[in-house]
C-alpha cells in the first residue's frame, strides 16, 4: 500500500471546536486556570489528523500518532471557539508529517507539526494482546 496515492501533500482539512470547562487546565489538572489546556489543544490537532486519514485509508488499516511538536500560543478562556487546521506536509513509506494550527477569535493560539504511521490494525493489536499476556 502506497499511502502517497491515497493523500497528497497540501491536502488540509479544517474544524472547530467549543472550549467547553471541561476542556480546560484547571480541570484536567496541567494549570490553574479555566483557559485551553495544552492536552486538549494536542488532543484536537491530532483528531484532525486522524480524520484525514482514516478518510482515506481503506477497512483494516488505521493510523497511531508518533511525534507531535505543539507552541500554545496564546490563552483561550472558556466557551470560546477555537478552529484547528492540518495540513499534509509530506509522505515518507508509511509515515505522514502534517502542519497543525489553531485560532480563536483574536489570535493564533498554536502552531506545530504532529506525525502519524499508518498501521496494520489486526498486527497492532496482536502486538497489544502479546503486551497484555506478559503481565
Amino acid at each position: 500500500m502506497n499511502v502517497a496515492e491515497l493523500i497528497k501533500p497540501g491536502t488540509s482539512l479544517e474544524q472547530t471546536f467549543i472550549v467547553d470547562e471541561d476542556k480546560t487546565a484547571r480541570h484536567i489538572g496541567s494549570g490553574a486556570s479555566r483557559v485551553l489546556a495544552t492536552p486538549c489543544l494536542i488532543a484536537f490537532m491530532e483528531r484532525l489528523c486522524n480524520q484525514m486519514l482514516m478518510d482515506v485509508l481503506p477497512e483494516g488499516l488505521s493510523s497511531v500518532g508518533v511525534m507531535v511538536t505543539v507552541h500554545h500560543l496564546a490563552p483561550t478562556p472558556v466557551n470560546s471557539w477555537v478552529k484547528v487546521k492540518a495540513e499534509v506536509l509530506s509522505i515518507d513509506g508509511n509515515s505522514v508529517t502534517f502542519s497543525v494550527q489553531a485560532w480563536d477569535d483574536q489570535d493564533q493560539v498554536g502552531a506545530g507539526q504532529h506525525q502519524r504511521v499508518i498501521i496494520d490494525v489486526d498486527r497492532f493489536l496482536k502486538r497489544v494482546h502479546a503486551k497484555n499476556h506478559n503481565e
